[in-house]
């Protein structure tokens, strides 16, 4: 392949068909992960991708060479550990790194713009990193980071799409006082106990809306003390579904909750939302093929999944049809020291990933179609 690392740090390399106008197949994923975390988060579907390159260099005789190119691209930063912004590789390909995102700022006041002049690149030539106009679809392959494959017994998982997000900060002001002077009632304002009431019903919420995820990952006081009422709560909130209606009416439901156990006791309550992100469905077409690919390259049908983690594939597909595989995650664990994968998931995900090339290159009718046409789904 050819290679280079392009303004916004992403290692990217480009076996080129024959002809001027050839159209382009993306594969990728990240290259950075968490702190104290695996060895297969993001980096696994790099490797991969550079695996099918070499092998269907190796297989392919003269007359079955790909009538498309494959650029495989390692995305220098997708959990936005450094900067508290995700996806600035990808953000970079699709031509959405703005000036706010690039004047953000890390802990020791380097801001994004700075990062990329010291790794010896031009924020100014940005433009430069935006995906090619031939690029017809993308394909990431990517650990599940969590139980569900593993549970049922899948090796493979089809995903049909992203998950929409919702982040926020809530915070319940009560009034502080002393734990044994303040008797038992409504005499007492306690933040805490508003707060601890509302995170239950988080999670009773949730447990009875199917496909429905809810979290609060962090609460605390700044009182911490066993002999004081707490006069003040912050909490997070992180919602997650497949469908942006059913997500939205979560939210509301859990800050008209917040409100009334409030209420209840004296204390107020307000919010500030961190993110909204809409649901964003993988492209049929190109799932579709993919899971014909993956049942006949292994005997099996994948297991149809939605990713409730972000992955790049969300971003690339608002320019690319995109398409996403995951290989399960023995134990269910990621972002962790023991992330792990299988050396049989590895040999399907490949098997799976030669035969969709395979039936690109062979059905030149499907690759005409999917040239020729716009993205399916909810793209920007």
């Amino acid at each position: 392949m050819q290679v280079r690392v392009d303004p916004a740090g992403n290692l990217r390399g480009v076996l080129t068909a024959p002809g001027r106008h050839a159209p382009r197949l993306l594969i990728g994923s990240h290259l950075d992960t968490v702190g104290n975390a695996g060895a297969f988060d993001g980096v696994l579907g790099v490797v991969l991708g550079v695996a099918l390159v070499e092998e269907i260099a190796a297989t392919s005789s003269a007359n079955q060479q790909l009538p498309f190119t494959i650029e495989v691209i390692g995305f220098s930063e997708e959990e936005g550990v450094r900067f508290a912004k995700p996806f600035l590789g990808s953000l970079a390909l699709i031509g959405e790194l703005d000036e706010a995102t690039l004047a953000r700022t890390d802990p020791d006041g380097v801001s994004v713009a700075e990062s990329i002049r010291q790794f010896g690149l031009d924020p100014a030539e940005l433009p430069a990193a935006v995906v090619d106009l031939a690029a017809f679809g993308y394909l990431e392959f990517h650990i599940e980071q969590g139980p569900v494959l593993v549970s049922e017994g899948h090796s493979l998982g089809m995903v049909d799409g992203v998950a929409g997000q919702t982040r926020m900060q809530l915070v319940f002001t009560g009034q502080a006082g002393h734990a044994g002077a303040m008797p038992m009632g409504p005499l007492r304002r306690d933040a805490l106990a508003a707060a601890a009431q509302w995170v239950v019903e988080v999670e009773r919420y949730a447990n009875h809306c199917p496909g429905l995820v809810a979290t609060v990952g962090r609460l605390e006081t700044r009182t911490g003390a066993s002999n004081v009422i707490a006069g003040d709560a912050t909490a997070t909130l992180d919602v997650r579904h497949a469908r942006d209606a059913v997500r939205h009416a979560a939210v509301q439901h859990y800050l008209d909750y917040a409100h009334a156990a409030g209420a209840a006791r004296g204390v107020s309550v307000a919010h500030t939302s961190l993110l909204d992100q809409d649901a964003v469905p993988m492209d049929a077409s190109l799932t579709a093929l993919l899971a014909d690919a993956a049942f006949r390259a292994t005997g099996r049908t994948a297991r149809v999944i939605t990713s409730g983690a972000g992955h790049d594939a969300m971003i690339v597909a608002r320019r690319v049809p995109s398409a996403m595989l995951f290989l399960r995650s023995p134990g269910g664990l990621s972002h962790h020291p023991d992330e792990n994968v299988l050396p049989q998931d590895v040999e399907a995900a490949l098997a799976a990933g030669l035969e969709f090339l395979r039936s690109l290159r062979d059905d030149k009718t499907m690759l005409a179609r999917m040239i020729g046409r716009e993205p399916e789904g909810n793209y920007a």
